[in-house]
């Protein structure tokens, strides 16, 4: 009877045709984000912008596993070293009340801690996550934060340690409905990216965001030189949404007056623009959150 091989073909057809959403490439969202917190400059919620047609999260850095005095690793045992004097848990659910669009989430690692760099160093896979989903646990529910963001960039484990225990911490907040959502911070660094593209391959399908730091490349970066680099990225984190990024504090990376926006552009040409951060709140304070107002501008126009 060929009436199977019929339906069946049909069937391969429609997937064909319409794949499943979960293999679809991402396309352009409205997602704006922005670190803040981690310069202590005295940066406060309500001081930032906000947009009523875009999603906004603000990224609260950051949460290490060391000690707060004299720095050193704690196995998954976080401490904050945000500015908790105007980031406070009253200060979150302000701007959650006055902003139905917005959402908080804290940053893991960072660079440096007291003047050193911030190491992740887990005692085993085991440990590590049974102390970093305690601590963190409670950390999220008394700030009332709605996610995470991964931004370890200094290692003392190798690849398959980091991403066990980073995919194990995301899934366990998760499945415990602690967060709803996770991203990632990779930059283009040898060791860096071997330990996120580990993580990636094991447990992209749970990590909602890639925060790629593209502020880390050459400063001076131009139009042509980013459309590169996002490429790149794209490959290394497949299916992945990848966000444009600058940093306000003019380090590094293709900068907004020299094409930032242009770069922005052409990504949402192609339909590829999943969203827009900011390094940080912390430095644009001191101009008025200029380049803050034009991301959220270009995101809020309907595509």
């Amino acid at each position: 009877m060929e009436f199977p091989k019929i339906l069946f073909s049909l069937f391969a057809l429609i997937f064909f045709l319409f794949p499943s959403p979960m293999y679809a490439a991402p396309g352009n969202s409205n997602i704006f984000r922005e670190y803040i917190g981690a310069e202590f400059k005295n940066v406060k919620f309500s001081d930032v912008p906000i947009h009523s047609g875009i999603e906004f999260h603000f990224i609260l850095s950051f949460a290490i596993d060391y000690t707060t005095s004299s720095p050193a690793p704690t196995n998954g045992q976080f401490n904050i070293f945000w500015d908790t004097n105007n980031l406070t848990p009253a200060a979150v659910s302000a701007i959650k009340d006055q902003h139905s669009n917005v959402k908080v989430a804290l940053s893991l690692g960072g660079d440096s801690v007291g003047g050193s760099s911030a190491y992740f160093n887990p005692s085993s896979v085991d440990s590590w996550v049974s102390n970093a989903v305690s601590s963190l646990t409670a950390i999220i529910k008394q700030y009332n934060l709605d996610g995470i963001d991964i931004d370890y960039e200094h290692f003392q484990a190798d690849s398959n340690t980091f991403a066990e225990c980073i995919g194990r911490l995301i899934t366990t907040l998760k499945n415990n409905r602690v967060i709803s959502f996770a991203s990632i911070a990779p930059y283009a660094d040898k060791e860096v990216q071997s330990h996120y593209k580990a993580l990636w391959k094991s447990y992209g399908h749970i990590i909602d965001y890639v925060n790629f730091q593209f502020y880390a490349y050459d400063k001076g970066t131009t139009v042509s030189q980013f459309m590169g680099y996002f490429a790149t990225q794209r490959s290394n984190y497949q299916k992945g949404r990848i966000l444009a990024s600058f940093s306000t504090d003019g380090n590094g990376g293709i900068s907004p007056e020299n094409g930032f926006f242009r770069a922005c552009s052409k990504l949402l040409s192609k339909g590829e623009l999943a969203g827009i951060f900011v390094w940080s709140a912390d430095d644009s304070k001191s101009n008025g959150f200029k380049y803050e107002k034009q991301s959220q501008a270009l995101l809020a126009i309907p595509h």
